[in-house]
């Protein structure tokens, strides 16, 4: 059984930074690409970050490049995301995702995902 567990979220101003954290246990980590979704109050869940198995390649929303970074450590089973300049619009809760690597379509959708963590919730104040 794969488990996903985020950490990192809280308070921050506006233009401050976090970084987000998810451990996986469970099936070998390399097995899947990973990625970070947030759903803000009467929102639907939107994609913000998605890196490969390898972490040699990542993607981004829009909305977070040049802000965001996605990052993992296969050796500790975690994957991150560095937030920096944050903005009051990034306020919602945070999910990691983990997605077979063996999938070739688009990433962006969160129903393509296998695994799911509980969320952490991330508040920019203004």
């Amino acid at each position: 059984q794969v488990q996903l567990v985020e950490s990192g979220g809280g308070l921050v101003q506006a233009g401050g930074s976090l970084r987000l954290s998810c451990a996986k246990s469970g099936r070998t980590f390399t097995s899947y690409a990973m990625a970070w979704f947030r759903q803000a109050p009467g929102k639907e869940r939107d994609f913000v970050a998605h890196i490969s198995w390898s972490g040699g390649s990542t993607y981004y929303a829009d909305s977070v490049k040049g802000r965001f970074t996605i990052s993992r450590d296969n050796a500790k089973n975690t994957v991150y995301l560095q937030m920096n300049s944050l903005k009051s619009e990034d306020t919602a809760v945070y999910y990691c995702a983990a997605l077979r690597r063996d999938y070739r379509g688009y990433v962006g959708v969160d129903d393509r995902y296998d695994y799911w963590g509980q969320g952490t919730q991330v508040t920019v104040s203004s």
